[in-house]
């Protein structure tokens, strides 16, 4: 072995933290005091989910190198990003209500940040105006326990109907047959999701009837979320608070700068269209983790979803189960406005 494959293994390290610091420098973000306690490991698994909302997960690549994470891997979600949460992956972005039904059933995974509320916008055809009016119709879904049937399900279980009976679900598979479905008349609803709302909306096709970052009560509660393996926290305390730091610090970036991180999310190839990219990340409310509090998303999806008889455990098991807020409110105290 030369001297030159000697030293590569340190040049990689000074060369990505040395971008880190560009990065950080780029945003107007401080670096990590050397003071800090260093983290129990240096390797992070993140669940890659390639949606434009999850930009703050993107942007805090650089973030997490700052803090100390020399190997940051993003995993392949499959089939599910709870169950890749639960298996092989450390920290995840998810849709709110998606992970009650995971924590009900004893995965192993724990809330431990709000980031942002809206995301979703229910979209349907001509006579139907309201949610009430989906009664009996077909309304297209991934599959039964997919992040936008959870979410449709809380959502007509709060105007009094049942998810389960009142309902024609036809499964889809896929996000993107959904909208075709939807697109071609074979159904007449579907919870769409960025960019489909921003595409819709170019192709004329369909009306809101509910937008959840502007409409009450959906626009008081958070859609994506922070979530770890309960095992890397229990392991790695240090670790998971730079995590959630840098993906706070991500989601401020996001709320500051919409314009850097819709060119980001281009050069990266998570949407082709920076006008798209845009429009979607200057929507999304990204200034709210300071004020909302995460709680009460999970509390007010989980009554909902418990009243139907979707889950077995109440709210408050729900809560104590799958919820560590100590990170956040750290931080919410050290990362003042």
């Amino acid at each position: 072995m030369n001297a030159s494959n000697l030293v590569r293994p340190e040049r990689r390290k000074f060369l990505a933290r040395a971008s880190a610091v560009g990065t950080a420098a780029l945003f107007g973000l401080p670096e990590i005091a050397a003071a800090d306690a260093p983290p129990e490991t240096t390797k992070v698994r993140l669940v890659h989910g390639p949606f434009v909302c999850f930009a703050p997960m993107y942007v805090s690549e650089e973030l997490l190198r700052l803090e100390g994470f020399s190997e940051v891997e993003y995993v392949k979600i499959d089939p599910s990003i709870p169950a890749t949460l639960a298996s092989r992956a450390d920290f995840a972005m998810f849709a709110g209500a998606s992970i009650i039904p995971p924590i009900d059933a004893g995965m192993p995974v724990m809330a431990l940040a709000g980031l942002h509320i809206g995301c979703w916008e229910l979209f349907a055809h001509e006579g139907i105006n309201a949610v009430r009016d989906l009664k009996g119709k077909p309304v297209a879904v991934m599959g039964l326990g997919s992040p936008e049937h959870v979410w449709l399900s809380s959502i007509t279980a709060y105007v009094g109907m049942d998810p389960r009976t009142d309902i024609k679900w036809v499964t889809s598979g896929k996000l993107a047959e959904s909208q075709r479905l939807f697109t071609e008349g074979k159904v007449d609803a579907f919870l769409a999701f960025p960019p489909q709302p921003q595409e819709l909306r170019l192709q004329k096709i369909g009306k809101v009837i509910l937008n959840t970052t502007l409409d009450r009560p959906w626009s008081q509660y958070f859609c994506c979320m922070l979530a770890a393996n309960r095992n890397f926290i229990e392991a790695h305390p240090i670790a998971t608070k730079r995590v959630v730091r840098a993906m706070l610090k991500a989601t401020d970036v996001c709320a500051q700068d919409p314009e850097r991180v819709a060119r980001m999310l281009v050069a990266k190839g998570y949407e082709p269209r920076y006008d798209i990219g845009l429009e979607i990340v200057r929507g999304l409310p990204y200034d709210q983790w300071r004020r909302l509090d995460p709680t009460d998303t999970l509390r007010f999806h989980s009554l909902r979803l418990h009243e139907v008889g979707m889950i077995k455990s109440t709210p408050d098991k729900i809560i104590a189960r799958g919820t560590d807020w100590r990170f956040l409110n750290e931080l919410k105290k050290e990362l003042k406005a």
